[in-house]
């Protein structure tokens, strides 16, 4: 296959175009291919090296089958290239994807901006996904997978994996009790971003490394030369590529709040950001990277019996205002959120453990109340395992985590037009007071690329 065949020719050849048309996956099927609980899934990874590397051996430790890896830098994935001599290996994930007809189930641990593309590309074959945070790029592409994970009825999973800690549901379960009273308002921090953000876009062209394919990388991103400031790790910053410090650490930090406050989408968003430290009293007009820190303010309305709440977002070395009560105490600067209630505060960590209750009386009354929430066992790649195998679905399937994206990547969007309060129409996914803010829900995909 051309490396410049499309995704979109590449699925009407194989046969799935076709309006109307549903692949149905084997443990729907039943019969001669039905995968038991007890049989192997086939899996493969796209984005082999880096943290792909880390899901797969852990899929691949609960006794499933490695069948193919694929990653646009070979020298980047080497080390498991040599870990499962016997998968097939791959560049490009439209080949494999047409090639090799025994996978089962897909890892996606791409740079965010290749997320969506390869997902729907493996769920529109009927594959399994296992997406890394966050999700998608932007709150189109989120709603997208979300929908086709519906379409195609494959088992879902986003790469949160504090979702299947302790933490978030014992979080959960005391304010569902009433432990600190109603909740109007939430701070969340991470100490990220820990790479250059608020800079412009290099000057010099080296020339590209044998064993990467600059052109698969970019994939749906505008074309632009090489540089090895994008890769392994700092694309994080670039808006073409990454989502930033939220974005990064968004889908952890927020994961515990917007499921124990039962969250969907704000009715506003406002964002603010620091300076570009070259042009210190201009506004900041960096078109290339996320601010080096920004302040995001979230409201969300009344639901199933919860007041309206605010929500604060903190990153790049930005604290909230510590309440009293928390002087002396242990808090988790790193990153973490602090619940405000009417009776009590409580404090967690970065993916929702290490909870705190204060005033400590009020812990001391409800650290003992009955668990009402189910737990995960295995850990977080277990638990999509299990729903691959017809289990119940993944407590990070895209239900689920597509609409936490879209929240999340909403503060992004806001901090394209700083300082201005967006009325957003979750629904229809829209800015209602700013048009010029909608650029900045979807992308523009390079050709071939589109999603």
């Amino acid at each position: 296959m051309n490396k410049s065949v499309s995704r979109r020719n590449f699925i009407a050849r194989t046969g799935l175009a076709t309006a109307g048309v549903m692949v149905v996956p084997r443990h729907v099927l039943g019969g001669a291919g039905f995968i038991a609980p007890s049989d192997k899934l086939n899996i493969a990874a796209i984005g082999a090296g880096g943290m792909g590397a880390g899901n797969t051996n852990r899929v691949a430790d609960a006794g499933e089958n490695i069948v193919a890896l694929c990653d646009v830098d070979y020298a980047r994935a080497a080390g498991q290239f040599d870990r499962y001599p016997k998968a097939n290996q791959y560049k490009d994930y439209r080949v494999m994807l047409e090639k090799q007809k025994d996978i089962d189930a897909v890892i996606v641990a791409t740079p965010d901006h290749s997320h969506a593309g390869a997902a729907i590309a493996a769920m529109q074959l009927g594959k399994h996904v296992y997406v890394q945070k966050p999700l998608t790029h932007n709150v189109y592409e989120a709603r997208k997978l979300t929908e086709a994970a519906h379409k195609y009825n494959v088992a879902s999973q986003m790469g949160n994996q504090g979702r299947s800690g302790e933490g978030t549901r014992r979080l959960a379960e005391w304010i569902w009790a009433g432990a600190i009273g109603e909740v109007r308002e939430v701070h969340s921090w991470t100490n990220r971003p820990v790479w250059p953000q608020g800079i412009g876009r290099p000057a010099d062209t080296p020339p590209v490394p044998d064993t990467l394919d600059w052109n698969l990388w970019l994939g749906p991103a505008p074309e632009r030369p090489y540089h090895p400031t994008y890769l392994p790790f700092n694309w994080r910053a670039w808006f073409d590529y990454g989502a930033g410090a939220l974005g990064d650490m968004g889908c952890h930090v927020l994961d515990p709040v917007f499921h124990a406050l039962k969250l969907h989408y704000p009715v506003w968003v406002q964002g603010s950001h620091s300076y570009d430290v070259q042009q210190m009293w201009k506004r900041f007009d960096n078109t290339e990277t996320y601010p080096r820190a920004s302040m995001i303010t979230y409201r969300f309305p009344a639901r199933k019996g919860m007041p309206p709440v605010t929500l604060k977002w903190y990153d790049g070395g930005i604290l909230p205002e510590w309440p009293a009560e928390l002087d002396g105490k242990n808090i988790p600067m790193e990153g973490g959120s602090m619940f405000i209630g009417d009776n009590g505060i409580i404090v967690c960590g970065t993916y929702g453990g290490d909870v705190q209750m204060f005033p400590e009386e009020r812990f001391m009354e409800y650290k003992d109340i009955p668990r009402t929430l189910k737990r995960i066992e295995g850990g977080h790649e277990q638990n999509w395992l299990d729903a691959c195998k017809g289990g119940e679905p993944a407590c990070s399937n895209f239900d689920y985590s597509g609409p936490l994206t879209e929240m999340v990547l909403m503060g992004n969007l806001s901090i394209r037009v700083p300082g201005k309060r967006l009325l957003w129409d979750g629904e229809n996914m829209k800015v209602t007071n700013d048009e010029g803010a909608n650029q900045f829900i979807r992308r523009e995909y390079r050709k071939g690329w589109e999603v």
